[in-house]
């Protein structure tokens, strides 16, 4: 079971930043997205993306990334390997809110997701100023797509994901590749979304998804609002 985000402060976290600016780091960090596609296609050898997965995957060192939002949220994106288990789990944090951290998805044993849709994940994607971790643009969409599993993702999309493909060294002719990763996690595939006007929250109708239910129904009214205006702006 996915662990609960306080569980990590005894573990062997380490900031995953520096890894972004590693050439091979995309490839390893989708690899179970682009199942049957070279990973040549993102413009790396398959051994440099091998070594990625092995640095990832070290159960001495679980790199960490930090994706700012708006109102103080984040994302907390945890590679974690143990000694029956490797995942990759992300969370929606804030640090003033006892919420035991909102699980968007975790790609353990008990496949939790999708936890955004198309329209939440590009709401996410420009960094408010003035904060640390990951603010690139390009990196966010890349860093969250495997949380996405959504089945009406619009046209455009395909031109987004390659854009941030080749803005860290994929080669132009990646779009296969990009229409591919937009599939969804091989764990809960892409779903139905609809949004919920009356909760103010879009809804997932996806077998193992977290958001089967508003997000954070169980939060006070106040919290709850400001997760509606972190994840859905203009809705």
């Amino acid at each position: 079971m996915v662990m609960a985000r306080k569980w990590y402060s005894s573990s062997p976290v380490v900031d995953g930043l520096p890894l972004l600016e590693e050439p091979a780091f995309w490839a390893a960090h989708l690899v179970d997205l682009y199942e049957g596609l070279p990973v040549e296609s993102f413009g790396v050898d398959a051994a440099d993306a091998g070594a990625m997965l092995e640095r990832l995957y070290d159960r001495s060192a679980w790199p960490m990334f930090t994706v700012p939002l708006t109102g103080g949220h984040t994302v907390l994106v945890h590679y974690n390997s143990g000694e029956e288990y490797t995942s990759t789990d992300y969370f929606l944090h804030h640090p003033d809110w006892w919420t035991n951290d909102l699980v968007l998805a975790s790609a353990d044993e008990d496949r939790i997701g999708p936890g955004l849709c198309w329209p939440e994940l590009v709401a996410l994607l420009d960094a408010p100023a003035g904060h640390d971790g990951v603010t690139d643009r390009h990196a966010r969409l890349l860093l969250l797509l495997p949380v996405l599993g959504d089945a009406d993702v619009p046209a455009e999309a395909v031109s987004l994901v390659a854009e941030a493909l080749m803005a860290h060294g994929a080669p132009p002719s990646c779009e296969p590749l990009a229409r591919r990763l937009l599939q969804g996690h091989p764990a809960w595939g892409a779903a139905p979304w609809f949004f919920d006007a009356d909760e103010r929250s879009w809804i997932c109708e996806g077998e193992h998804s977290p958001r089967r239910t508003p997000l954070g129904d169980h939060l006070p009214d106040e919290q709850r609002a400001a997760l509606e205006r972190c994840l859905t702006p203009d809705a």
